[in-house]
């Protein structure tokens, strides 16, 4: 596979730029944090509590900016697809082989972690009162929903959409989302202003996300700092396999699933395929941003054979909406927390992980961190919150930056995978451009 020194330098330039600062954080996290642990001064509970406040500080920002995020994304997307002249064509290839490579990333995540189990040696590194806590409120819960099948779907309707906003329900106020979005696109032109409102509020939201990114490296310096102090650098022998775990999945979705989707759904040839799309997956890799990447995506795709008229369509709304990775990477996360404070889950429970980690990585900011904010919806589903599991999360945001990069790569790849078959679908894709790596034109 040709590799492109021009493009190598561009996507490590981008990538320490947006990146070097959480590297950091984490390095002197761990620095001060082994110091902290190993001193006995007046000084080390002071700055132990100072990193506590900061870093529980930094998670309730985090949970701030779900909701807003979580309904105008939604809006934007279905209304979007909903009056493209597009849709009739691609939409629902489009749907279904986005929902095929989701599903295979959430069963995959899945299987692998209830069979390795990470969070299962993470339990000592969490205080027994958390423990005690969290798994009487998630029994309560379960038991709760076991009683009552039939309320379970019931309360997914709201009766109220201001109240389940007011009171942070996320399923209710997804459906209703939902549902509100359908009814947007079906109106037609009438629904312009109220779909340029909530653009607006995708993209200040984007905004307000990137800002507390900025905040991402003295929050996760003071969340690795805690956690460090606490119980010395052994940690992360035990953070190490849940990044095994998490990067197995990856390698399983890039290297074997998006392979068996082109080989069975289209007559595209991967090496040719993965050759064309090299310096798109290389600028993920370095921003940890599929927003970012996508007019990189859109020019690997178009100059290598796949047709304007399929990019346009299915590349930008793939960055909105599929987020495959990030969905691996949310049903493995929470899995592992449930794991980590010792909740038992059945098969209803570890659907409904599933199930709401595609949702909430389709609701997901195309922009760094964002799969950390939306797994707030996932946990939500079992009765939690972040901030309950502030010892959990300190190891999710420990990797986070190495993770987010390699998630990124893997949802634009999938875009680009899914673009390529639908254009193969439809006879619009130029096979000797793409197959043809000589007469490449340099994209960067």
């Amino acid at each position: 596979m040709k590799l492109h020194v021009q493009t190598l330098f561009v996507a490590i330039g981008l990538g320490i730029k947006r990146n070097w600062h959480i590297f950091l954080a984490i390095i002197l996290g761990i620095i001060f944090g082994n110091y902290l642990h190993e001193n006995t001064s007046r000084f080390a509970p002071l700055a132990i509590n100072l990193c506590d406040i900061i870093g529980k500080a930094f998670i309730r920002i985090i949970q701030m900016v779900v909701i807003p995020l979580v309904c105008s994304a939604i809006v934007v997307g279905i209304s979007s697809i909903g009056d493209s002249k597009q849709i009739g064509k691609f939409g629902k290839k489009m749907i279904l082989y986005y929902g095929i490579i989701t599903v295979m990333a959430v069963l995959i995540g899945a299987a692998l972690v209830l069979s390795i189990k990470p969070g299962i040696g993470v339990q000592e590194f969490i205080s027994q009162a958390s423990l005690s806590e969290i798994q009487s409120q998630v029994s309560e819960a379960i038991a709760d929903q076991r009683s009552q099948i039939g309320n379970v779907f019931l309360n997914m309707i709201p009766q109220n959409p201001l109240e389940s906003l007011a009171k942070g329900e996320m399923i209710p106020i997804i459906f209703f989302a939902l549902i509100f979005s359908l009814a947007l696109a079906k109106v037609g032109e009438i629904s312009r202003p109220i779909v340029s409102f909530f653009e607006s509020v995708f993209a200040a939201t984007m905004k307000v996300t990137d800002w507390i990114m900025i905040f991402a490296a003295p929050g996760i310096f003071s969340l690795t700092t805690v956690a460090v102090s606490s119980y010395g650098l052994g940690i992360f022998s035990t953070i190490s396999k849940f990044f095994g775990v998490v990067f197995i999945g990856f390698c399983i979705q890039f290297f074997i699933v998006y392979p068996l989707i082109l080989k069975f759904f289209s007559k595209v040839p991967v090496g040719a395929f993965y050759t064309a799309i090299i310096e798109a997956l290389l600028v993920a890799f370095g921003t940890a941003s599929s927003s970012a990447t996508l007019p990189l995506t859109i020019a690997c795709c178009e100059k290598r054979g796949i047709s304007h008229k399929v990019c346009s369509f299915v590349l930008p709304l793939g960055a909105t909406l599929n987020m495959d990775g990030t969905a691996l990477f949310q049903t493995v996360s929470v899995i592992f927390l449930t794991q980590a404070y010792g909740v038992p889950l059945d098969l209803l429970q570890i659907c409904l992980i599933m199930v709401l980690a595609i949702i909430a990585s389709s609701t997901c900011a195309g922009i760094p961190g964002a799969g950390l904010i939306t797994i707030a919806l996932v946990l939500n589903g079992l009765g939690l919150t972040p901030q309950q599991l502030v010892e959990g999360f300190a190891f999710l945001f420990a990797i986070d930056r190495v993770v987010d990069m390699i998630r990124t790569t893997v949802n634009v790849g999938s875009d680009a995978v899914v673009a390529a078959v639908i254009a193969d679908n439809e006879n619009e894709i130029n096979y000797d451009m793409l197959t043809d790596t000589e007469q490449y034109k340099e994209i960067i």
